[in-house]
């Protein structure tokens, strides 16, 4: 076996030991061929030949420290460890050779051979170099016209035009804020990033990669506020600097479209909404404590947690139920017994014996509701194939292929998963109305019959290959990044068809998903960076139109949190769109790593998680009113729900001095506390009268100074004007 993938497995960041690199030359530059052969090839050559000429001979070595897709950061402990240490061993029978410098007007042809006694060989496959040149295509400018003279430039070879250049004048003393949810800083003027859709495995603020990338933002500091959107779903490239120097991939039209918005930063929001959809509003019940916990495998166990929520008084709204499905199906509770079928089942098809996990998934959620909790079950939208799939797993695999109803790869073969999480399942095309029935009707009596209130729509992020094709007749270029806003729209519109509101939880996104339900920060340690890291996003996402955000409180993997860290991590989380406790699956061992407030209290042996946890829920409850009205507000044109004081105060240069402060709503200013020991904290008042929540006390704005911060009083402040209706809810 001799295998040469010209673009690899599609990861945006790595590359693969099978490959071209780089993909695509420039004129002057060599490129390195890859390919991987089994353990019997002991030598290959590449046949390499320019325009018409005959090929000659280039011999092929075995480099070391290629390293595979998915493995660059290493092998992590958590409960993906096995899928790393797969992607890891995979870097094994690779050879490689490099070319001589490509020329531009050039075409080269090349192949691969065993020598040595072998005969295989690969097909022939072709590369030109590109370069930079003024022309090739066309920019298209709404709005008042920022770029740059001069600035614009093309990037085409032998196979049309690739990419476009072009600069966004900025003035000293103006910040970029935007390009999604963004975990390394809220303020990227002075940085390098890109927006392309990834699934990074935790440390994303580290990395600077996101689930939730747009190519938008917004310039504030200025004389007046402006912004841009990339009218497009394909990836582009920033670097923030003197100016914006934005690079972006184009397809066969070779046109870009650039929408800028002035305003202030709530008006350009609002513009930017009315270009790719505005949030839909969800129930006031998405703002009370959500519960989770990977563990939390059966039927028993989410009953003894709920009771354990009851008995120590600590109120909960939603519970996210995420090992409840046979995972082979997500659609078939585990332990359950039924007949296989081609048409979707319901809830008397199945069985479910007494002594199985969930011996009564309908009863549980009636009496779940009951206690006034609503009930999500998780999802990935994907088909598993590995084992090879039986029983109904195997009925709904055979639909995929024979209807045609996975995304496909360029040849016509279905698509299957190149990551490491899932390996080689089949992907639905959601793309495609169609499909997304199929899809979703296979789920509907979970909603109909069980009573289910929504859906974690978790790992949206498996397409990867440039040349993939969706239903719609885009391909992987320009649909990977959409594939996760169909998959969020599917389950609303299950939702909504069974007259419920559209609630999914996404972690993955693009522009386009802010009408499709909630979002979460997806996975993350339990480290004070993280925290800090998470709050960067919450308030990068708010910029961009995600109302309903929040993150798994004091990280969901690794080692338990300190109480303290816990505990601060809670205080702010009251005080965010959505708040809610997860924890990894860690193979039930001891000691438990749920992020419960009680276990937390057993591991760390602090009596006081408890009652400081209860009194941060019951606040919570007691704020559902204001949540649900200022999140009315922010559906309605308003500014974010969670937003960085910029928003409110444009041509105030302090706030960028406070990045991880932020306003929840007109009334409401948070002060992080994100460091260790802290009794007390510096914050920034802007200007106007405020009131310390806990106090009552009167502080002028416009200044700097330091506030109390026990661990039971996250520094929170309210606008004098709105003190008098909120005080009760900070009444003890």
């Amino acid at each position: 076996m001799i295998s040469h993938r010209p673009y690899g497995s599609g990861h945006p960041y790595a590359e693969s030991e099978d490959q071209r690199v780089p993909v695509a030359p420039l004129d002057g530059e060599p490129v390195e061929l890859r390919v991987r052969a089994s353990g019997t090839v002991t030598s290959v050559v590449c046949e390499w030949r320019i325009d018409d000429e005959a090929p000659r001979e280039l011999p092929l070595t075995r480099p070391a420290g290629i390293a595979e897709a998915g493995a660059e950061a290493g092998v992590d402990g958590g409960h993906l460890a096995a899928a790393q240490a797969r992607a890891a061993r995979a870097a094994s029978g690779t050879w490689s050779v490099t070319t001589p410098p490509l020329r531009t007007g050039h075409r080269y042809s090349y192949r691969f051979r065993e020598t040595g006694g072998g005969s295989r060989t690969t097909r022939w496959f072709e590369v030109t170099a590109a370069s930079w040149g003024d022309g090739g295509g066309k920019v298209h400018v709404e709005g008042t016209d920022r770029v740059v003279p001069g600035s614009v430039r093309w990037l085409a070879g032998g196979d049309g035009v690739l990419r476009v250049r072009f600069e966004l004048g900025l003035e000293a003393g103006e910040h970029v804020v935007g390009f999604g949810e963004r975990f390394d800083a809220v303020d990227q003027r002075g940085r390098s990033l890109d927006a392309v859709v990834f699934e990074q495995y935790k440390s994303q603020g580290a990395h600077g990669r996101t689930y939730l990338p747009m190519p938008f933002a917004m310039v504030i500091g200025g004389a007046r506020p402006w912004g841009f959107h990339l009218r497009t779903s394909r990836r582009t490239w920033y670097e923030l600097d003197g100016a914006i120097r934005i690079e972006a991939e184009v397809g066969d039209a070779a046109e870009l479209g650039l929408r800028l918005y002035e305003g202030t930063p709530a008006e350009i929001l609002d513009a930017f909404l009315g270009d790719v959809g505005r949030p839909s509003k969800l129930p006031d019940w998405v703002f009370r404590l959500w519960a989770s916990g990977n563990e939390w495998n059966t039927q028993a166990r989410v009953m003894e947690e709920m009771d354990a929520h009851r008995e120590h008084d600590i109120p909960v709204g939603a519970l996210v139920i995420e090992a409840w499905s046979d995972e082979s199906t997500f659609t078939a509770f585990r332990g359950a017994t039924y007949t296989p079928s081609e048409e979707p089942h319901s809830y008397g098809d199945y069985t479910f014996p007494a002594d199985g996990p969930w011996p009564d998934p309908k009863g549980m959620v009636d009496e779940l509701h009951e206690r006034d909790i609503k009930v999500l079950l998780w999802q990935i939208p994907l088909q598993k194939t590995r084992p090879h799939p039986v029983h109904q797993a195997k009925v709904d695999a055979r639909q995929l292929v024979e209807r045609g109803y996975g995304v496909k790869e360029a040849d016509g073969r279905p698509y299957r998963n190149r990551g490491w999480w899932f390996p080689l399942a089949l992907m639905p095309d959601l793309s495609s109305q169609e499909v997304r029935d199929w899809w979703t009707a296979k789920r509907r009596y979970l909603v109909d019959e069980v009573g289910i209130d929504g859906f974690k729509t978790d790992g949206g992020e498996h397409a990867w290959g440039h040349d993939l094709r969706y239903a719609d007749g885009r391909r992987g270029a320009d649909g990977n990044g959409l594939f996760p806003v169909h998959y969020a729209r599917a389950f609303g519109d299950l939702l909504r068809q069974a007259g419920k509101a559209p609630v999914t939880f996404s972690r993955a996104g693009f522009a386009g998903s802010q009408p499709h339900g909630a979002f979460w920060a997806g996975d993350e340690d339990s480290t004070w960076t993280a925290f800090r890291s998470s709050i960067r996003a919450g308030i990068t996402a708010g910029a961009c139109g995600i109302v309903y955000w929040g993150w798994d409180l004091a990280g969901f993997s690794g080692d338990i949190p300190s109480a303290e860290l816990y505990l601060r991590a809670a205080g702010t989380s009251a005080f965010m769109p959505v708040m809610q406790y997860h924890s990894e699956f860690n193979h039930h061992r001891a000691p438990l790593r749920d992020r419960t407030p009680w276990n937390i209290a057993a591991q760390t042996g602090d009596d006081t998680v408890i009652p400081i946890f209860r009194e941060f829920a019951k606040l919570r409850e007691r704020l559902v009113p204001y949540l649900a009205a200022e999140a009315h507000k922010a559906i309605n044109g308003g500014a974010p729900l969670m937003r960085g004081l910029f928003f409110d105060h444009p041509h105030d240069s302090a706030v960028w001095d406070h990045p991880l402060q932020y306003r929840l709503g007109d009334a409401l200013l948070v002060v992080p506390v994100v460091e260790p020991g802290a009794h007390q904290v510096t914050a920034y008042l802007p200007e106007g009268e405020w009131v310390d929540v806990w106090t009552g006390r009167s502080l002028p704005g416009g200044r700097t100074l330091t506030l109390p911060a026990p661990i039971d009083r996250p520094p929170v402040l309210c606008t004098a004007a709105r003190w008098p209706d909120l005080s009760p809810v900070f009444s003890l």
